[in-house]
Formats: C-alpha cells, structure tokens, sequence
C-alpha cells in the first residue's frame, strides 16, 4: 500500500511540474531563456507580455525551482537552472511536429 502511495505523490508531483509548461506565458518565458539568460525587459520585448505578467510568472517559475536569477546592478538576469528544462521543452516540440493535427483537434484538452 505505501508504494502505491509513493507513485501516487510522484505522479501528483510530476503534474504539478508539468503545471509549470502548462500555461502559455510560462511556456513562452521558458522558451525565452533556452539559448541564453535575459533580463526581465528582455523576456519582455522577446514574448511580447507585460512587465508584470513577466515578473509574477518569473517568481513562480524561480519559486518552483525552474529558473534562477542574478542581480547585475539594478538590473535581474533570469535563466533555466538545467539544460534538461530546455531539452524538455525541444522534446515537447518534436513530439508535438507528430501529434499538432490530433492535439488541435482534440476536445478534451
């Protein structure tokens, strides 16, 4: 009974990481820190959000362990805290070049 309850927190976990990519301006923040760290206006101008929607999904992304930052004067630099966060995120996309057609379609999403 109790590994049963260990996979059941391990998948509740895993769907609460996966939460993260789940929304459309964390997705399109993420993606703006794959090839190199940004500032907040940076992620800005590349994502096309506001500044405080940017700010508030950065300090949930940097609470939720999945990006960091670092202060450079008065400006903050944010980037992924692994590769493996942006090697998801490629994997996402291949994936998605196979499935786009079923996924847009499916109703249940």
């Amino acid at each position: 009974m109790s590994r049963n309850i260990t996979n059941q927190n391990t998948i509740q976990l895993e769907a609460r990481l996966f939460n993260g990519f789940a929304d459309s301006s964390r997705l399109a923040i993420l993606k703006s820190l794959i090839d190199k760290e940004k500032s907040v206006n940076e992620v800005v101008e590349v994502t096309g959000l506001s500044q405080p929607n940017v700010s508030a999904h950065l300090s949930c992304l940097k609470e939720c362990g999945l990006v960091q930052s670092r202060q450079d004067g008065r400006q903050v630099f944010y980037c992924l805290v692994d590769e493996k966060i942006a090697e998801l995120i490629k994997l996402g996309q291949s994936i998605l070049k196979l499935t786009a057609n079923n996924i847009f379609e499916c109703t249940r999403y």
